[in-house]
Parts: C-alpha cells; structure tokens; sequence
C-alpha cells in the first residue's frame, strides 16, 4: 500500500540528518494522499540510519494504523489536524531545529529582514501562543495542532510555509513530503540570520514591504521569472 509515498516519506525523513536538522530522533515528516485519504509518517524513536520504506506508517484521518508494525510518530495528531484544515498541503515536516526552537522558546516570530528570508516566506515567520495547562492535558498532540491552525486562519499557508509552536519547535509543510523538508532548512538558515543580524545591529528593522513583495512574487507570484520555464 502506498509504496511509493513510502519511499518518498522514508527518504525525506532520512534528509533530515543529512541536513543538520535533527539530533538523536527529534523529528518526523510525513506526506499524505489526498484522494484515498491517507497519511505516511515515520515511526516513533527510530533512527534514521536504520530507518527503511517498510518502517514507514499508513495512518487514516482518525489516526488508525491501516499499514505499519512500528507505533506512528507521536506527533501524529498534529499532522492530522494540518492536513485536514489545509487541504493545499501534501507534506508536513516537525524539527527541533536549533535556530528555529530559540525563536520558537523565545516566544518571537522571525522578522523578514533581509532578501533570502524574503524568498521564501511572505513576510515574518509567525509563532503560535504557549498551550494552555487544560490543552497540555486533555489531548496534548492534537491541541498543538489546532493552535497552529488558529494561527494561521487568516494566513495563506502557500505563502507562509512554515510556523513556529511556541516553547516547542517549528513545523513546515509543502506540496510534498520533501519541499516540506526543504522549506524546514530554509526556516532554519533564516532563524539563523535574523538572530546574528539581531546580535550585530539590535535596532534593525523589517525589510520594507515592497523589496518583500518583489522578492517573494519573483519566484512565487504568477509573473515570476526566477528559474528555468519548463514547457
């Protein structure tokens, strides 16, 4: 079932390493198919390197395991409560990243202060409000998720392919499960420059919006010419 998003899955969350942005095994990515209405994410607590398509778990909507002989990444809720808010998603990666997570633990969204932020996010990297004691309790997972997606009601998740939980870390999403994991290592170099830009010049301000627009509409708007046109 699903052999090929499995592979696709397997291979994204392996990247993760490759990439810096996970230690031990703090982090998860999973894509999804839309039309038999199922998710593959990576098995809890098992290590990249020994990690194969087969470890790979099939989850429906409810977060039953169709497919799988290992438990599913506990961070499973939140994926599901994502992919169901915002059905433009097909991938969804979750690092603790260490840019990022300070951001992310300071309670600070990423200011756009520069061109290489502007790029790829339409603006500042937004963070969610810390969980309440109740939401920690009742149902932990699946109320990180749903405060994600309040926060992002108002926000168009194609342009903002990112966000900070805070007090936790960050999650990214994309139209498959390795675009997810390459806007997570975009975040992460931002989160990065914004907080040595923020050390060297503590009075820096935003970039102005209309280098942003430019910036961001050049690659991703309906006019853009960065890159190669493929006919």
């Amino acid at each position: 079932m699903l052999e090929k998003l499995k592979k696709d899955v397997c291979d994204a969350n392996i990247s993760l390493e490759k990439y810096g942005l996970v230690v031990l095994t703090w982090g998860n990515v999973s894509g999804i198919d839309r039309k038999k209405g199922l998710v593959v994410i990576k098995p809890s607590g098992v290590e990249y390197k020994r990690m194969k398509p087969a470890d790979m778990v099939v989850v429906n909507f409810n977060g039953d395991v169709m497919e799988g002989k290992k438990h599913p990444s506990s961070d499973t809720p939140t994926h599901l409560e994502l992919y169901r808010a915002f059905p433009e998603i097909g991938g969804i990666t979750h690092t603790h990243s260490t840019y990022a997570t300070i951001f992310a633990q300071a309670g600070l969204e990423i200011p756009c202060l520069g061109t290489t932020h502007a790029d790829q996010f339409f603006g500042s990297v937004p963070v969610t409000r810390l969980l309440s004691e109740r939401e920690v309790e009742s149902d932990y997972e699946k109320n990180t998720g749903r405060l994600i997606v309040d926060r992002l009601k108002d926000t168009d998740v194609r342009n903002t392919p990112g966000i900070l939980a805070a007090g936790h870390g960050a999650f990214c999403w994309g139209d498959n499960a390795s675009q997810s994991v390459e806007n997570s290592l975009i975040l992460e170099r931002i989160a990065e420059m914004a907080f040595r830009t923020m050390q060297l010049n503590p009075e820096i301000k935003q970039l102005p919006a209309y280098i942003v627009k430019k910036h961001y509409m050049r690659k991703h708007g309906e006019n853009a010419y960065y890159g190669q046109k493929h006919k």
